[in-house]
């Protein structure tokens, strides 16, 4: 049994990545404690670790996955952005994983045998408008991780990131309000669907399975063919 943190597992995609690995020894991070997440029975804490001290985070010596789910959508003209907005968004999605990663990497380090999963978007590969905030502070995980992947692999630590394209979650939900704007989402990519959070947890699922043993430091998109593929 693996001793596996998620981050951001009170709901979406870190929930559903938890339900699939329930047989493991889990250890959960959220901001806010979910029913469900309780049903899950984990070794849960409630922290941002963005923000909060992480100094008491009681967690084992050896860790075998870190999984960093937090994310934000924040879809504005370039020109009502303010500084603050970026700097929210880059605290969020990127400053949140380095302080955790920190934290955990001497466990990740004894377990010999490591596995840390972080999440971009398809919009820091496919240049989208409204994105400017959100593509800058995703973009910085990927330089992030593909560096942090050549440095930790000589302690069989694997690094790799999975970068959605819109998926049905409650981050979404303004973005899917209606029956039209889902119908708009699913016709922009190429296998003419919306992404579900199943399907990245797939991913994840994978990603800290030995089956994945020879990966590191990739950029996996689970994008329904849109970073790729022209229709």
């Amino acid at each position: 049994m693996k001793n596996i943190l998620i981050v951001g597992a009170g709901k979406g995609i870190g929930l559903k990545s938890a339900e699939l690995l329930r047989n493991e020894n889990l250890y959960t991070i959220s901001r806010t404690s979910t029913k469900e997440l309780e049903d899950l029975d984990t070794e849960f804490f409630q922290l941002d670790v963005a923000k909060d001290d992480l100094g008491n985070l009681s967690l084992p010596p050896e860790l075998h996955g870190l999984v960093f789910c937090p994310g934000s959508i924040n879809l504005r003209p370039f020109n009502r952005l303010t500084e603050e907005d970026f700097q929210a968004d880059f605290q969020q999605n990127f400053l949140g994983a380095v302080r955790i990663i920190q934290k955990c990497l001497p466990a990740l380090k004894k377990s010999k045998s490591a596995s840390i999963v972080l999440f971009s978007t398809v919009a820091a590969k496919l240049g989208m408008p409204f994105h400017t905030s959100i593509a800058a502070s995703k973009g910085a995980i990927e330089g992030f991780a593909k560096s942090l992947a050549a440095e930790l692999a000589a302690s069989n630590v694997r690094v790799n990131v999975i970068a959605p394209s819109l998926t049905d979650t409650e981050l979404a939900a303004q973005l899917l309000s209606t029956e039209e704007k889902r119908f708009a989402s699913a016709k922009r990519h190429p296998l003419q669907r919306i992404g579900s959070a199943e399907d990245m947890a797939q991913m994840v699922e994978f990603l800290l399975s030995e089956k994945s043993s020879w990966m590191t430091g990739q950029i996996i998109g689970i994008d329904g063919g849109l970073g790729t593929i022209k229709l």
